[in-house]
């Protein structure tokens, strides 16, 4: 996937080839067509506006003095702590005011906040917001609109606070310090096993009560370096090999991205043959050099 970054009127851009078949969190490859109704089919090449935040002479309700180490961001997107919204998490040690402009921005890609909190512990100040499409009234299932959720909040974090971009992938291209690079072999993680009896007796009623469908499958674990579109590829690359995405939680912290996916194969649990094709298949993928389009 060919993905390209501009920055205009604080706004990320990027170009993202869909499949020909849309991904859809919670449905398996063959369904897709028939049960993601609510989706129209995109053209192949599909370009995503990334909403920046508004100009402002403050750091986003935070202060413009802090001072000491940096704290490490923290993005988490999460699908399973809700059953009928996403929760998304932001996490950049005590930093953070109370993000409206992230909010808003949220708002300019077709979402709704139906809900905000904001904890204190000892890693720093935590505010979480629960997302639904504005449209449907229902949790966010689209790997590509995951990802521009994602990319929004990173946005807003380097234009507020621009010390940041030493933490992040993307301020190698738009902050004031660039990251340091990170090996993608030492970073580079993928682990398979089976969903645990617990989670999958209470999905289970859940999804029952709502009349949805549920899979009884595995859990994926993946930690890998992080870089725009990342989700969305991951995804890609799973379902190429005919293998389902349910849910999951996808965090990025810092450099690193770390996706937790519950995945079946034909609506069961995947099998230990399988399991260590899909390990090798996104290692290979995850570490493999990355070479631009335009070389060929």
């Amino acid at each position: 996937m060919a993905v390209s970054l501009a920055f205009a009127n604080l706004a990320f851009q990027f170009n993202v080839k869909v499949v020909e078949n849309p991904m859809c969190f919670g449905l398996a490859p063959t369904q897709l067509p028939y049960l993601c109704k609510e989706r129209r089919r995109l053209p192949f090449s599909r370009t995503i506006i990334i909403p920046g935040a508004s100009s402002a002479p403050t750091i986003e309700d935070g202060s413009q003095n802090d001072t000491g180490a940096i704290p490490t961001p923290k993005v988490i997107i999460d699908q399973d702590a809700d059953p009928d919204a996403t929760v998304v998490e932001i996490t950049f040690g005590d930093r953070l005011g109370a993000l409206l402009d992230t909010m808003n921005a949220l708002k300019n890609l077709g979402l709704n906040v139906v809900k905000a909190n904001v904890f204190l512990d000892s890693s720093g100040k935590h505010n979480t917001f629960s997302i639904t499409k504005a449209s449907t009234g229902r949790k966010v299932d689209d790997p590509e609109l995951l990802e521009a959720i994602r990319l929004t909040i990173i946005n807003n974090l380097l234009q507020y606070h621009p010390e940041s971009s030493s933490q992040l992938a993307m301020g190698i291209a738009f902050g004031v310090e660039p990251p340091k690079q990170v090996d993608v072999d030492i970073a580079t993680r993928v682990k398979v096993k089976d969903d645990s009896p617990d989670r999958s007796v209470q999905h289970v009623k859940q999804q029952l009560l709502k009349g949805r469908l549920y899979f009884c499958g595995s859990l994926l674990f993946v930690e890998a370096a992080d870089r725009p579109g990342l989700l969305v590829d991951l995804v890609k690359a799973i379902t190429d090999i005919n293998i389902a995405v349910e849910s999951g939680e996808f965090d990025t912290e810092g450099l690193l991205a770390k996706a937790k996916f519950h995945v079946s194969y034909k609506g069961k649990a995947i099998s230990k043959p399988l399991q260590q094709v899909l390990a090798n298949s996104l290692r290979y993928f995850l570490r493999r050099p990355s070479t631009e389009e335009a070389s060929f």
